[in-house]
């Protein structure tokens, strides 16, 4: 996982919690890169998970709402930082519908040992969209926060229905949204 995840994740912590118990948590988890991250490193996602037990551990939130609430964060800090992607895009759906045909793309080229999910935009219309999200990571949560986050950037309101499935590709999360209004 590109190292740009783990220093927001640790911003969002510390937003969280505090400085103080960012540095006390990293600590104790005894993680291999020792919490020291560089936004173009790359990095084992397991840290991610072993944080988020710790820090839930610390606030008593369970650990897929931790994971989304990042998943909001980041969102916006992409949207600040990456700006042009949105951008380029009229709608919700039609940012979601380039996130693997183009954004993906697109930094794949700058990072190409980059992992990246697949998240395929399986059918839609005005009000309702369907996402098919992929990933040996498992990260859904995140990927439910940052279609959140991507939502309240367009001005939308979603209602948001999960359902795991698998097929001969593997497993996948299917992300069914429906614009209110």
């Amino acid at each position: 996982m590109k190292g740009i995840v783990f220093t927001e994740y640790l911003a969002f912590a510390e937003n969280l919690v505090g400085e103080d118990v960012v540095e006390d948590v990293i600590e104790a988890c005894n993680l291999p890169s020792g919490g020291a991250y560089t936004t173009v490193g790359t990095y084992d996602h397991a840290e991610i998970v072993i944080l988020t037990k710790a820090f839930s551990e610390h606030t008593g939130v369970n650990d897929q709402d931790l994971v989304r609430m990042f998943g909001v964060y980041l969102g916006e800090v992409f949207q600040r930082k990456f700006s042009q992607f949105f951008a380029e895009a009229d709608t919700l759906f039609d940012f979601l519908a380039s996130v693997h045909t183009h954004i993906h793309v697109e930094v794949q080229k700058l990072y190409p040992d980059a992992e990246l999910p697949s998240i395929e935009m399986i059918e839609r219309n005005e009000r309702t969209a369907l996402l098919r999200y992929r990933s040996p990571r498992n990260m859904d949560a995140l990927a439910l926060g940052l279609i959140q986050a991507a939502a309240s950037g367009f001005g939308d309101t979603i209602e948001t229905e999960r359902d795991c499935g698998a097929d001969v590709d593997g497993t996948y999360v299917d992300f069914r949204l429906t614009r209110s209004g």
